[in-house]
């Protein structure tokens, strides 16, 4: 145990100067640029590392104990502890299913059944059914994304192509699953009602995702419609894994059982873990592996050699071992984000913000930036809605607005927008599950970013919508009744007075 030392003042330090809450961000911020642009390393966890000491250095210099920024910064890492049990389960469902055949007998009907000029569309819409059936994104890129970029690989379509169909596909369906964690997060930190939540995302997600098919749709007839499909090389796939596995449809069990179990609204961990299972029981029984090569499988992940150079990149990857750069990320990016958020200069911000949001368009807006700046610089999805979700909804309460409208902002900037920033927990995930490879300075790879379509249209839909003053609803009645009753803080652009707040009491109660 750590030896906790205190500067002996107060544990209610003064709140810092907006120049000093920000100072912290902008210099991790530019140790952060170093890395990633002039030095071309991809690798952000020294980066932001740096960015915790500065951030801990200038809250002691201004009076705050060490103890308390230490806790502050455990309390936000244990908050990501689940999605770490995630990241592990997943990273053994990878190795096992591989080495069960349930991925390779995906690529290998895929390449038999899917067209060309539908393999973008579909495969978008198959990881939007596949995630909202699971409530998980990770799972779905982890397992039927990574099938899909095998297929891709075979149709000659650019890595990056596939991923932005997989991204947008599996995000899509995370945002909107009754059983996403996020999805549950949002509301439950803006008081609304799940379904209420769900159900006030459609206008911005319908749009976003038909924009989306209809691009991919363009892009597979006009133009990977048009190119040369090497069949010499869909064939060498097709018979390297005919060569490799055991191939037939008895090995998507593992896949139908995960789906089950998630339809019958059984947690993510256990619906992983029973998939793994089932994965192992067919590496066993049906490939013939022994029961120390799944273990293997499950630590290190999964090893072949089939001479054919696009089965052994695509095949040879997953396993514990395999997610601890995403999961030593998640916890070093989630520190940061506690000691910003321990030293008050998150709040500081996000008041500075608030002083400035006059009207209801220009609040949501700020909230959605609020989101996707949090989860720019403190690299992880429940900080990015968990923070502005708390500070924005009194202001949502003063100017009479539905907090609906802050749940589906801060959704849009957290859940969404996290797959898109490369040392962001999502964003390091996609990266590594599907192969993508920045790390080794394939930039190229980088353009999933602008090509997952669905995750950045839904929320510059939603600022629009404010600003059109459309699908933007009024705090009910009834909503307003229970602020009063429970007598939740106003904010409109600043503190107000005793005297307005019990005026605004009295209006809502009658």
């Amino acid at each position: 145990m750590a030896n906790h030392t205190s500067s002996g003042t107060s544990t209610q330090s003064s709140k810092p100067t907006l120049m000093l809450a920000l100072l912290p961000i902008l210099l991790t911020l530019a140790v952060l640029g170093l890395q990633l642009f002039y030095y071309n390393d991809f690798t952000p966890h020294v980066p932001l590392a740096i960015g915790l000491a500065i951030t801990c250095l200038l809250g002691w210099m201004q009076g705050f104990r060490w103890h308390d920024m230490e806790e502050g910064i455990y309390h936000v890492v244990r908050v990501a502890l689940p999605s770490i049990a995630i990241l592990m389960a997943v990273g053994m469902t990878i190795g096992v299913w591989i080495s069960s055949g349930t991925v390779p007998v995906l690529i290998y009907y895929g390449l038999k059944l899917i067209s060309p000029e539908l393999f973008l569309a579909a495969s978008m819409l198959l990881c939007a059914v596949v995630s909202l059936a699971l409530g998980t994104s990770w799972g779905t890129v982890g397992t039927v994304g990574l099938a899909l970029m095998g297929i891709g690989a075979g149709f000659d379509v650019p890595m990056y192509w596939t991923a932005g169909a997989v991204v947008s596909g599996a995000f899509f369906g995370d945002k909107i699953s009754p059983l996403s964690d996020t999805t549950n997060l949002a509301p439950a930190v803006t008081d609304t009602n799940l379904f209420d939540h769900i159900r006030n995302m459609m206008p911005t997600t319908v749009p976003a995702m038909l924009i989306a098919l209809v691009i991919y749709l363009v892009v597979g007839f006009n133009i990977i419609g048009n190119q040369s499909v090497s069949f010499e090389k869909i064939n060498a796939i097709i018979v390297g894994l005919e060569a490799s596995f055991e191939l037939s449809i008895i090995l998507l069990l593992p896949a139908l059982l995960v789906i089950i179990l998630a339809l019958k609204k059984m947690p993510a961990l256990p619906s992983l873990f029973a998939g793994v299972v089932a994965g192992a029981l067919l590496a066993i029984f049906v490939q013939g592996q022994g029961l120390h090569d799944v273990f293997g499988f499950m630590q290190s992940g999964f090893k072949i050699d089939t001479g054919v150079s696009e089965i052994d990149s695509l095949l040879n990857r997953g396993g514990i071992q395999s997610m601890t750069w995403v999961i030593t990320l998640v916890l070093i990016a989630l520190g940061f984000g506690g000691a910003l958020e321990s030293t008050r200069s998150l709040e500081v911000i996000i008041e500075a913000v608030l002083k400035r949001a006059r009207s209801f368009a220009s609040l949501q807006t700020s909230a959605t930036f609020t989101s996707v700046a949090t989860n720019l610089v403190a690299g992880d999805p429940y900080l990015s809605i968990a923070l502005p979700g708390r500070m924005y909804a009194p202001a949502y309460r003063g100017m009479g607005y539905s907090t609906l409208n802050l749940s589906r902002a801060i959704e849009e900037g957290g859940t969404l927008i996290s797959p898109l920033i490369p040392w962001n927990a999502g964003g390091a995930f996609v990266i590594t599950a599907l192969g993508l490879g920045i790390s080794d300075g394939n930039v190229e790879n980088l353009l999933y970013i602008p090509l997952a379509f669905a995750c950045w249209l839904s929320p510059v839909i939603g600022i629009a919508y404010a600003w059109l003053g459309w699908f933007s609803p009024k705090a009910s009645q009834a909503e307003k009744q229970r602020w009063a009753e429970d007598g939740e803080g106003i904010i409109v652009s600043g503190p107000q007075s005793d005297e307005e707040l019990v005026a605004y009491r009295a209006t809502v109660a009658d």
